[in-house]
């Protein structure tokens, strides 16, 4: 893609592609080993606690021993691909005895706007 020995800039290279320039001198860093043995941990307190978010986890994790922000944790969570599972609201159904509202533009045809204070 990129061609470092080209005689063509690498900035113009990178435009040519669309792409930003600091993206092709970023080299990504290797994971820590204090990180590496959180995400252990963490994968293992998920197979423990599927229902477990990242408060309840670091919540855990501390009282293991383990000197770690929640943010800390959502971010290794988000990178390993782990979500709670628990059940979320159904706000889509109406509740038993709900009233329905009837549409009331139905079959109406729309042709011009109203303007602010007047009435039809």
């Amino acid at each position: 893609m990129i061609d470092r020995n080209h005689t063509l800039p690498i900035s113009r290279q990178a435009r040519g592609l669309s792409i930003s320039r600091g993206s092709v001198y970023y080299l990504p860093r290797a994971t820590s080993a204090a990180d590496l043995a959180l995400l252990h941990r963490i994968a293992e307190l998920h197979l423990d606690y599927p229902f477990a978010e990242s408060r309840m986890l670091q919540g855990l994790l501390t009282a293991e021993g383990y000197h770690v922000g929640r943010l800390h944790v959502r971010t290794l969570m988000k990178k390993m691909g782990i979500v709670a599972i628990y059940r979320r609201p159904n706000t889509s159904k109406p509740a038993p005895g709900q009233k329905i509202y009837p549409y009331l533009l139905k079959g109406l045809a729309v042709s011009r706007p109203i303007k602010s204070g007047q009435s039809t």
